[in-house]
C-alpha cells in the first residue's frame, strides 16, 4: 500500500495540514513528490487539485481512504527544497502552505497550457510504439493508465521529455524550418540524380550533408547562406528535405552583451573578494554586509565571487530590486557569464518565463539573476547567493506570502551551505544592526574605485524668498547648472517622486477638492490624457470645468508632477532633449530599456523621472543630479519615512560624477536642517544610522522590537471596527504586560477600492504564545472571507501607514 500526502487547494477551506490519499496500483510507478495532483474532496463528486508532499507506506486512518484520481504532471514541478521550504514559509509568513507552493510555481504551471510528450530516441520500439510517427503526443485526462505508466518509464530512461506548451500563441515563438530524414549516403545519391547545371539545388543538397548535425535549420539561416524559397520548394518536391515549424528559445535578455572580462581590483574590492571567496570554497551558510559608497565596484565584487562559484562547478543566484530599472546589471553579468545566465523577472511573458525556468531546472545555465520571486529559481548545488540594493522595499511580498525575499536567501544558503552577500551604499538599519552585533559579517568600500571624490551636494531652502518667488519649481540655482551642463554637452538626471502633471484639483471660490469615488484620497491630473485619475484603484474621469459644487470655474491645479515639470523644463530650456520617465511612460513591455539606452546613447540631454531612475544607473557623461522637493518621502506618515529619503537622496546623488567628470548635486527642500536630507548630502551612512537608531530606540521600532500588523477590510466601516476590535481582544490573552499592542486605527487612506481599513500593530521582543495566536487568528478569519472581510497578517511590515 502506497499513501500520499497532499495539500489540497480549497479557496473556501485552506489548511496546512496534509489529506491522506491511496495511491492506486495504476499510478504507483508514477506518483511522485513535487507532483500536482487531481482528487476528491468532501462528499459528492467534487474534484480539486493539489501537491503530493510526501510518500508513505502506512496510515494511522481508520476508514478507507479515497484513492488519487489522476496526476497532473507527469514530472515532479517543485523539489523536495521547495516543498520543506513552502512549510517553513507558511509558518513564518502567516498564510497557507498551498499559497507558498503556488507562489513557487512557474508562470507557465498557472496558465492554460498543453503538456506535450516528445521522443528523444526515434528508433527506440517502445516509442514508435508510443508516437506511431506522430512528432509528440499530448497528455489529456482521457489517457489510460497504462499510457501514462509507459510515459513515466520512459522519462525515468531519459527517452520521452515533456514540455508545456502555454496556451497563449504570444507565449511561443514559431519558426520554419528544414529538415531531412535521409542519411548523408542518400543525400549524395540524390545530388548524383541531379543536373549539373541544377546549381541552386546542388548547393542546397551539399549544405544539408555539411549541416546534418544541425537540424532542423530555420529558413531565415539559409536565406543568409543564398539559398532561396524555390530551391527549397523543388527539394520538398523531390523527397530530399520536408519544411517543419519549430519553437525558438526566446531570449529575455535581447542582444548579449558583448563579452567583459575581469577588471583589476582595487584593495578594498580585493579583500570583499577574498572573504566571500573563502566562505564559497569552505562551504559556509555566512552572511557579508558590503556598504560600499555609490561607484566603490561592488558590480565587479559580485562578477568575481560568482565566477568562484561557477569554476567550483557550483550555481549562483543574483537578486535585483527590478529587473526592468535596472538593465545595465544585467548586461554586465550577461556580458560576462554568456548563456549560462538566466534571466527571471515579472516583466516576461508566460513563454519567456516558462524557456527560462526550463533552462534552470535541466541544468543549463548556472547563474540566474532576478527579481524578487527568482529567489525560488530551481537551481541545484547553489554556492553563492547575491541580493543587490538589499535595502529596497521591493524585495518583500505585499500579498500573500508575505515573504522577504532576503529571509528565503539566508534559508535556502543554510540548506545548500552556501554564502549569502548584501549589497548597498545605504543598508537598511536591521541588516546593518545585525552587521554590528556580528551576525552579519561587515565588508566596508568607503572610495569610488575611479579615485574620484564623491559628487558636490548643495541643499537649496526653498523657503528662502529668492527661491519662493520663482514661477515654477526649479530654483535659480538648479536652473543655473542645468543650463550649464547642455553648454558642455554633459547630461543631467531630474528627480521628482510624483508622477501626473499636478497632486490635485481644487476650487478657489469654495475649497472643493475632487475625489476619488472608491478611495479616500484626491484625484492626479494627467494633462497628456486630459483626465483626473487615482493611483490606488485607477479610477479616472474627465477634467470639470466647472466646481462641482459651487460651479465656479476658478478651477485650479495644485501641486507638481513629472508631467508638469516636463512642460517647465521645456519653456526653460526649449534646445534641451528631454526623456520622461514614469509608470506612466513605460506601461509598454521593454519602454524601461528603450529611454535608459536613448539616454546611454546620448540622444537626449536630461532624464527627468521619479524614483525608478534613482537606482543603479551608471552614464559617465552625467555630471547633474536634481532632487525636486525632497521631502516627498519625509512627508509619509511611516516610521520608516526618514530611512527611505535618506537612501532615495543619497542613491539619487550617486549617478552623478561616477566616471572622469566631477558630479554635482542640488537638493531642494523644505526642511534643509532635517539630519535624513544633510547626512545624505554628504553620503555619511554612519552619522545617519546613529541618529536613526537612537530615534527607532525611543520609539520601540524595529530593530529594536519586532513588529507585525494585523489589518482588517471590509465595505461596512462599522463591521471593520467591529472586527479589528475582536482581533486585539485575541491578541490581548496571548501578550505578556512588555508587548506594545496599537489600534486599532484607521490607515493613512482609510477607504480604497470601496473598503475600509483599520490596524493594528504588535511590537515586541519575546512572546511565546504570540506565534500560535496569530496561526489560530489565520485559520478562524478564514470563513469570515465569505462575508467579505479580509484580515491580513505581516510579519515585519515594511510599510505601516
Amino acid at each position: 500500500m502506497t499513501v500520499a500526502e497532499v495539500i489540497v487547494d480549497v479557496p473556501t477551506m485552506q489548511t496546512n495540514r496534509p489529506f491522506e490519499y491511496d495511491v492506486p496500483s495504476n499510478l504507483s510507478e508514477v506518483v511522485e513528490p513535487g507532483m500536482r495532483v487531481e482528487v476528491p474532496f468532501g462528499r459528492g463528486k467534487r474534484k480539486i487539485q493539489g501537491f503530493v508532499m510526501k510518500l508513505k507506506n502506512t496510515s494511522d486512518f481508520k476508514g478507507k481512504l479515497k484513492p488519487i484520481d489522476r496526476v497532473i504532471d507527469l514530472r515532479p514541478v517543485l523539489s523536495s527544497e521547495m516543498l520543506d521550504l513552502s512549510s517553513w514559509l507558511a509558518n513564518r509568513t502567516y498564510s497557507f502552505q498551498i499559497s507558498c507552493l503556488q507562489t513557487m510555481l512557474p508562470n507557465v504551471m498557472r496558465a492554460k497550457y498543453h503538456q506535450l510528450v516528445i521522443p528523444k530516441d526515434d528508433d527506440d520500439s517502445e516509442n514508435q510504439k508510443l508516437f506511431q510517427g506522430q512528432d509528440n503526443i499530448e497528455v489529456t485526462s482521457q489517457m489510460s493508465d497504462e499510457t501514462i505508466r509507459l510515459i513515466n518509464r520512459l522519462k525515468r530512461q531519459d527517452k520521452v521529455e515533456i514540455e508545456y506548451v502555454v496556451e497563449n500563441k504570444a507565449s511561443q515563438i514559431k519558426r520554419q524550418a528544414i529538415t531531412t530524414t535521409l542519411n548523408p549516403i542518400q543525400l549524395r545519391e540524390k545530388r548524383n540524380e541531379l543536373r549539373s547545371n541544377a546549381k541552386a539545388q546542388l548547393k542546397l543538397v551539399n549544405y544539408l550533408i555539411d549541416n546534418l548535425n544541425n537540424l532542423p535549420i530555420e529558413l531565415s539561416t539559409l536565406s543568409s547562406e543564398g539559398i532561396n524559397r524555390a530551391a527549397i520548394k523543388t527539394a520538398e518536391k523531390n523527397d530530399i528535405l520536408s519544411v517543419v515549424e519549430v519553437t525558438k528559445r526566446r531570449k529575455p535578455v535581447g542582444v548579449t552583451p558583448e563579452k567583459t572580462t575581469k577588471m583589476d581590483l582595487s584593495e578594498e574590492q580585493s579583500q570583499a573578494v577574498d572573504q566571500i571567496n573563502q566562505a564559497i570554497d569552505s562551504k559556509e551558510a555566512k552572511t557579508f554586509l558590503i556598504e560600499g559608497v555609490t561607484g566603490s565596484g561592488k558590480t565587479e565584487v559580485y562578477l568575481q565571487t560568482i565566477d568562484r562559484a561557477v569554476t567550483e562547478n557550483k550555481t549562483a543566484l543574483m537578486l535585483v530590486p527590478e529587473i526592468s530599472l535596472t538593465p545595465q546589471m544585467v548586461n554586465r553579468v550577461t556580458g560576462r557569464f554568456g548563456n549560462k545566465v538566466a534571466v527571471l523577472h515579472s516583466g516576461l511573458s508566460s513563454g519567456e518565463r516558462y524557456d527560462e525556468w526550463t533552462r534552470i531546472e535541466n541544468g543549463s545555465v548556472q547563474v540566474v539573476v532576478g527579481a524578487r520571486s527568482a529567489i525560488f529559481a530551481p537551481l541545484k548545488n547553489i554556492g553563492l547567493i547575491i541580493i543587490d540594493e538589499e535595502h529596497e522595499a521591493s524585495y518583500k511580498q505585499d500579498d500573500n506570502p508575505r515573504y522577504h525575499a532576503r529571509d528565503v536567501a539566508l534559508w535556502r544558503a543554510k540548506k545548500h551551505n552556501c554564502p549569502v552577500v548584501l549589497g548597498s551604499a545605504t543598508p537598511s538599519l536591521e541588516s546593518r544592526a545585525r552587521a554590528q552585533k556580528g551576525v552579519y559579517q561587515l565588508i566596508n568600500m568607503k572610495k569610488r574605485i575611479n579615485q574620484q571624490p564623491l559628487p558636490h551636494v548643495q541643499i537649496v531652502d526653498m523657503r528662502d524668498s529668492e527661491n519662493s518667488a520663482v514661477k515654477g519649481d526649479l530654483s535659480p540655482l538648479l536652473q543655473d547648472k542645468l543650463w550649464r551642463v547642455l553648454k558642455r554637452h554633459e547630461q543631467a538626471i531630474i528627480l521628482l517622486n510624483r508622477r501626473g502633471y499636478s497632486s490635485f484639483m481644487m476650487c478657489r471660490e469654495c475649497g472643493f477638492v475632487l475625489k476619488c469615488p472608491n478611495c479616500d484620497v484626491s484625484l492626479t491630473y494627467h494633462k497628456d490624457l486630459g483626465k483626473m485619475k487615482c493611483h490606488y484603484c485607477g479610477h479616472e474621469e474627465e477634467v470639470p470645468e466647472t466646481c462641482p459644487q459651487c460651479h465656479s470655474k476658478k478651477i485650479g491645479f495644485y501641486g507638481t508632477g513629472t508631467q508638469n515639470l516636463e512642460r517647465q523644463l521645456n519653456e526653460l530650456l526649449p534646445e534641451a532633449r528631454i526623456l520622461r520617465m514614469d509608470v506612466d511612460t513605460t506601461r509598454r513591455k521593454g519602454a524601461h530599456a528603450k529611454i535608459l539606452k536613448q539616454f546611454g546613447d546620448q540622444n537626449a540631454d536630461i532624464l527627468l523621472g521619479t524614483q525608478m531612475i534613482a537606482k543603479g544607473l551608471d552614464f559617465p557623461n552625467v555630471t547633474l543630479v536634481g532632487v525636486v522637493n525632497a521631502d516627498t518621502t519625509l512627508s509619509l506618515s511611516d516610521y520608516r519615512a526618514s530611512e527611505r529619503t535618506f537612501q532615495l537622496l543619497t542613491q539619487a546623488s550617486g549617478r552623478a560624477g561616477r566616471a572622469d567628470k566631477s558630479g554635482n548635486v542640488i537638493i531642494q527642500t523644505f526642511n534643509p536642517d532635517h539630519y535624513a536630507i544633510k547626512d545624505a548630502a554628504v553620503q555619511d551612512y554612519e552619522t545617519f544610522y546613529k541618529q536613526e537608531m537612537y530615534l527607532r530606540h525611543q520609539a520601540n521600532y524595529t530593530p529594536y522590537y519586532f513588529t507585525t500588523l494585523i489589518s482588517v477590510s471590509h465595505k461596512d466601516e462599522g463591521q471593520t471596527l467591529k472586527q479589528a476590535y475582536w482581533l486585539k481582544r485575541q491578541l490581548t490573552t496571548a501578550l505578556s504586560d512588555s508587548a506594545i499592542l496599537l489600534g486599532p486605527s484607521p490607515t493613512m487612506v482609510s477607504r480604497k477600492q470601496n473598503k475600509y481599513y483599520y490596524q493594528i500593530i504588535v511590537k515586541y521582543k519575546h512572546e511565546p504564545k504570540l506565534h500560535q495566536k496569530l496561526l489560530e487568528i489565520l485559520n478562524d478569519t478564514q470563513a469570515d472571507t465569505k462575508k467579505g472581510f479580509t484580515v491580513a497578517i505581516d510579519n515585519e511590515p515594511q510599510h505601516i501607514d
